[in-house]
């Protein structure tokens, strides 16, 4: 746990590379696949993860590689946050962006490094790889987190 809560003292911008990596609390839900409805906009998440992510512990495979193995991977900066309107509303990227606290369950808070997953904020488990499932079949994969 963090002697201090550094991310209600800094903004995104300001943190450092360890402080940043940090905020991110392992929920997984970043990279689980997502559908958007052309017509509407509206973001739709699936239960079937990135081929990188590790579904029982929702950690990144080749995590300083993954751009260049999964093009279409985002790599989040405070940059380009506020472009992100399909995050989960639980990430603490986006939640400090939109100057809100992060929840209790969150590893900088609890001082628990499971307690996404023990809280049952984790994807972890509960998802297929997308190895495992043909892309036509992902509209049958839409669920809520």
């Amino acid at each position: 746990m963090q002697d201090t809560s550094f991310w209600k003292q800094k903004q995104l911008n300001e943190m450092s590379s360890s402080e940043w990596e940090s905020l991110c609390d392992g929920c997984g839900k970043c990279c689980v696949l997502k559908l958007e409805d052309i017509d509407s906009g509206d973001v739709y998440y699936t239960d079937v993860g990135c081929k990188l992510l590790n579904c029982e512990t929702c950690v990144c495979t080749d995590y300083s590689n993954r751009k260049q193995i999964v093009p279409d991977c985002v790599i989040l900066t405070p940059d380009n946050l506020a472009d992100l309107k399909w995050m989960p509303k639980s990430c603490a990227y986006r939640l400090i962006f939109e100057q809100q606290d992060l929840p209790e369950w969150h590893p900088l808070v609890s001082g628990d490094k499971n307690s996404t997953r023990t809280s049952g904020n984790a994807v972890a488990g509960r998802i297929y790889s997308e190895k495992d499932i043909p892309e036509s079949d992902l509209p049958n994969h839409i669920t809520e987190w």
